[in-house]
């Protein structure tokens, strides 16, 4: 998956159990290191890329994007704006704003190593996550179409960050002031959705270097969209800081991915901004409502 996927060798301990409830005899913390564990090792590998849509809302308007996984980066073009469908101009630029990689290939290099870098990024939060917290079992819940297996129980486990934590680099820093809770799905050890919010102001560092202000949240929610592919399926992001400690930041996102469909592992940049332009997906989908999650 590209950036937007925080949740990236197969598990051998997955079919211990034939019941998600059977896993919960295993303490708290053993159920998050597994479950990470297998959300890395499950990272997808050839012949596991995806189309689908992007339907955002912040604070400036709504945008739906249709998105595509090609075997060198992430193409996406914009088909609507506020509910609107781009008319013929706004197409012919969207095209030509993500055409240019096509004939420029250090603009495509440049892209290929963004998106590398916020993959890492994202395995570095994932491998910190057993470690940055300590855990506390509070019940379950079922799994549904959006969040987790529909049929599956998902376990509960409440987070707050654990003082012994040292991160050892600024990107886990955002960590050691995050609390809330994740749904684990036991029976295939996934995350099926991470609540978190900001007790106190932290610095962070993901390529640019600043600070979160206390009350900054985030909701990411996963699920299994066929095949036993899990991939994200909501994503929200609320946050205020400062970059370099004088800018000014602001992030207010809410993102519902829709539409998967498998497309072949090989694609070139230019093959997928081609099934773009042609597929006609994401024009005529809405979004499916995200689900509540308490703070």
């Amino acid at each position: 998956m590209n950036a937007r996927r925080i949740w990236v060798l197969l598990p051998l301990i997955a079919c211990i159990c034939a019941r998600a409830r059977c896993q919960s005899d295993a303490s708290p913390s053993a159920l998050i290191r597994e479950t990470v564990h297998n959300e890395l090792s499950s990272d997808r590998g050839v012949g596991e890329n995806f189309m689908f849509c992007d339907h955002k809302q912040t604070q400036h308007g709504s945008e739906t994007k249709a998105i595509i996984e090609t075997h060198v980066a992430t193409a996406g073009l914009v088909v609507a704006r506020n509910g609107q469908l781009l008319n013929p101009t706004e197409h012919r630029a969207e095209y030509a704003r993500e055409e240019r990689f096509v004939s420029s290939p250090g603009e495509l290099q440049a892209k290929i190593h963004r998106e590398q870098e916020d993959r890492d990024h994202t395995i570095q939060i994932m491998r910190a996550l057993p470690d940055a917290f300590e855990y506390q079992e509070a019940g379950t819940e079922a799994g549904t179409a959006n969040v987790g297996k529909p049929g599956h129980e998902l376990i509960r486990l409440n987070f707050h960050p654990n003082p012994k934590y040292v991160p050892p680099s600024h990107v886990e820093q955002v960590l050691t002031g995050l609390q809330g809770y994740v749904l684990v799905d036991a029976q295939e050890h996934r995350i099926a959705k991470i609540d978190g919010t900001l007790l106190r102001d932290v610095d962070f560092g993901w390529g640019i270097l600043g600070k979160l202000y206390q009350g900054g949240h985030f909701q990411v929610e996963q699920s299994d969209v066929g095949d036993g592919q899990w991939e994200v399926t909501h994503m929200s992001l609320s946050f205020q800081g400062r970059v370099f400690w004088v800018k000014r930041l602001t992030i207010e996102s809410n993102e519902v991915f829709t539409g998967f469909r498998r497309v072949s592992p090989t694609l070139s940049f230019a093959e997928g901004l081609h099934l773009l332009e042609s597929d006609s997906t994401c024009t005529l989908t809405q979004p499916a409502e995200p689900t509540a999650g308490a703070h």
